[in-house]
């Protein structure tokens, strides 16, 4: 079985290690979201991509879910004891080996696919891990601060200012103008089923979509397309999903997610119990929905969601 995930961080990256329990004869592509993306310090910073690479390749810090296991700051420390920063992105002394490996590798020509396959050859995550765009593309966020508004990149939105005040709207620059890197386009047209995990639909998965080709490529597949609400009970199940979602006007709902992404490109949804009552809305929609449990307690609990993502996915297809 061909499977394409469209992948976030924390969540993405969760709900691969525990489908590939599931599915373990499966061949897996993950396209990952690269608008997080950002340089500090003269380094290209690739959040997403990173999370899923040290997770599945076992080097995640398992508590916070991102960054590296037994991790130290010492260069963080020495940046701010020369009054550098920016301070609130902290870059541990393992990670930042990572960065600098990938800026020189693109420093000497090589698209972020081939560096990120490179990093891979290291972390043999078991899957085919791919930038969706080789192109700059970073997700902003704009603000209103003191009375003036203004774009600022979206990791500050999110981890200096822990999306504290009301995000007015979510561009993803550049998104436009970039194209899918090499073999995006042509995981999705040999793929048997497309899962959306649950990641953030308007800055992660949204992201990935964003950029021309890769939504009209998913509707296009003639295979099932199968997403995992990343809302439960009213509210997201980790991070801040619901401030975002209101930039783009969609309330934090496990059938007003689905109903945003639509029939055109959804096939099936999967709710959690406790929001069993959507699941008449989501199929009047035009969407086949089932509630089932969706909190990644553990490997097991999440190899069970995506179970019942892919026997979803054997509902549509017959």
């Amino acid at each position: 079985m061909r499977i394409v995930v469209l992948a976030g961080g924390i969540g993405g990256a969760r709900f691969l290690r525990g489908l590939k329990q599931a599915a373990p004869e499966a061949d897996i592509t993950v396209i990952g979201n690269t608008g997080d993306d950002i340089h500090l310090f003269g380094l290209k910073v690739c959040p997403d991509l990173d999370t899923v690479m040290y997770t599945l390749g076992g080097g995640i810090d398992e508590k916070q879910g991102w960054g590296r296991t037994d991790e130290s700051f010492q260069v963080k420390e020495e940046f701010a004891a020369y009054g550098v920063g920016p301070d609130w992105f902290g870059l541990g002394d393992r990670d930042v080996a990572t960065h600098i490996v990938r800026t020189q590798m693109l420093g000497a020509g090589y698209p972020l696919s081939a560096v990120t396959e490179a990093l891979c050859a290291r972390w043999k995550p078991g899957v085919r891990l791919l930038p969706m765009s080789d192109d700059r593309v970073e997700t902003h966020v704009a603000v209103d601060v003191d009375g003036e508004r203004k774009a600022i990149h979206f990791q500050e939105y999110w981890v200096k200012l822990r999306a504290s005040v009301e995000a007015q709207a979510v561009v993803p620059v550049g998104a436009e103008q970039a194209t899918p890197a090499p073999g995006v386009l042509e995981a999705i047209a040999e793929a048997d089923v497309i899962l959306f995990p649950p990641s953030n639909p308007v800055v992660s998965v949204g992201t990935i979509l964003a950029v021309p080709g890769i939504r009209e490529a998913i509707a296009e597949a003639g295979v099932p397309v199968v997403g995992l609400s990343p809302i439960v009970g009213g509210a997201p199940v980790r991070g801040m999903a619901d401030k975002v979602l209101a930039a783009v006007g969609v309330e934090p709902t496990a059938s007003a997610v689905a109903t945003h992404y639509g029939s055109g490109l959804l096939d099936g949804w999967l709710v959690d119990t406790v929001d069993a009552g959507a699941v008449d809305e989501v199929e009047g929609a035009g969407i086949r929905c089932r509630a089932v449990p969706l909190m990644m307690t553990d490997v097991d609990a999440t190899a069970e969601m995506a179970r019942q993502a892919l026997r979803l996915a054997e509902e549509v297809r017959a």
